[in-house]
């Protein structure tokens, strides 16, 4: 379970806290998630458009605040609702803890699930379905080791939300009461991998395990989507398409929607170097 105090997110958090952020807070207002008994306001809404200097500000603070920011962005940007984050369709009740879950284990069970034969795959055969995860086929390959950056994790997340809001001008800042955003995606209770798995404290586990890796960190959510910066992304073919392989596992719909060719090789040729993560589940 999550642990008491962090699904009520602000509203349990110090006094004194709640007031020195507010100072430096545009309007805004509490998300209730719409389901459960509690009212649970998991996280704090911007009414207007986020900004990077804010998202900075509230990044740089976040040690002191225990609040993360998230860049949310909306299934539908011309949609009042500004869904799923002011809609309240989020649902904290419903997640277990990232604790709870190794990524070690999390990710070859996922891997051996979308490689499986399916005979009632109507986009591809067997023999096609393995060449997507070749050179693999079916055997997982293992995680990919620690690397070493001289980049900081931080100033790059800073760079990237200021990349992000250039080209989605209209995404709105989030606060949750989270010490990583690993952790806020599940305090939020975003569900955008729910067609997979409905238990966001699954991905939340792997997102750590990347932050402590890779230094990822969790800079934006939209409604199925989840974008993260990366310190120390795979700089050669054979990491590469480990992380690959991992990237399949958490979100398979990265190489299965994506444009042609349809394969890991191809992908892990996309992620060479690459700085920034993003991820949709369809």
């Amino acid at each position: 379970m999550i642990p008491p105090g962090r699904s009520n997110s602000i509203r349990r958090m110090h006094p004194e806290t709640r007031l020195s952020c507010a100072d430096l807070l545009p309007p805004g207002r509490m998300v209730t998630s719409d389901e459960g008994d509690g009212g649970v306001q998991p996280l704090w809404l911007s009414n207007g458009s986020a900004t990077a200097e804010l998202w900075t500000r509230m990044h740089a603070e976040h040690t002191r605040s225990g609040l993360w920011p998230l860049l949310l962005d909306s299934l539908d940007p011309s949609d009042d609702e500004f869904r799923p984050w002011g809609s309240g369709e989020v649902f904290p009740e419903q997640m277990s803890s990232p604790a709870s879950h190794d990524p070690a284990c999390l990710l070859p069970q996922w891997w051996a699930t979308y490689t499986a034969v399916d005979e009632d795959d109507d986009m591809f055969d067997t023999d096609r379905r393995l060449a997507v995860t070749a050179p693999f086929g079916r055997t997982w390959p293992g995680l990919v080791p620690s690397r070493e950056t001289a980049t900081n994790p931080d100033q790059l997340a800073t760079e990237f939300a200021q990349a992000f809001l250039a080209n989605r001008p209209h995404t709105r800042l989030g606060l949750v009461a989270a010490t990583s955003g690993g952790e806020a995606l599940t305090v939020a209770g975003w569900a955008g991998p729910c067609n997979y798995d409905n238990d966001t404290a699954k991905f939340s586990a792997v997102v750590r395990d990347w932050e402590d890796r890779f230094g990822a960190r969790v800079v934006a959510v939209g409604f199925s989507t989840l974008h993260l910066s990366v310190a120390a992304p795979p700089v050669d073919e054979h990491d590469a398409l480990l992380v690959a392989a991992e990237h399949f596992a958490f979100c398979p719909d990265n190489i299965w929607q994506s444009s042609s060719p349809y394969t890991l090789t191809a992908y892990a040729e996309r992620i060479t170097g690459a700085h920034h993560w993003d991820f949709w589940w369809d």
